[in-house]
């Protein structure tokens, strides 16, 4: 049954009427997990380039907060 529901693509499981769980072929979730990894690499890659060329500034949590206009 699982089987036959895969080929259509991940299963999306309902606990409560609300969606809890995935169920996916080991492949497809092979590929996920490496599409993921590959997309952090390059995120940190980013943001080594950035802090070796100069273009982040420190400041403290508060400072951005108020730079963001967060607190209302």
């Amino acid at each position: 049954m699982v089987d036959k529901a895969l080929k259509r693509g991940p299963v999306h499981v309902l606990k409560g009427n609300e969606p809890a769980y995935v169920i996916m072929a080991e492949e497809q979730y092979r590929e996920l997990s490496e599409q993921y990894r590959k997309s952090y690499v390059s995120r940190i890659r980013r943001s080594l380039k950035d802090l070796k060329e100069g273009r982040v500034r420190r400041v403290t949590a508060q400072t951005l907060i108020d730079e963001l206009g967060l607190e209302t």
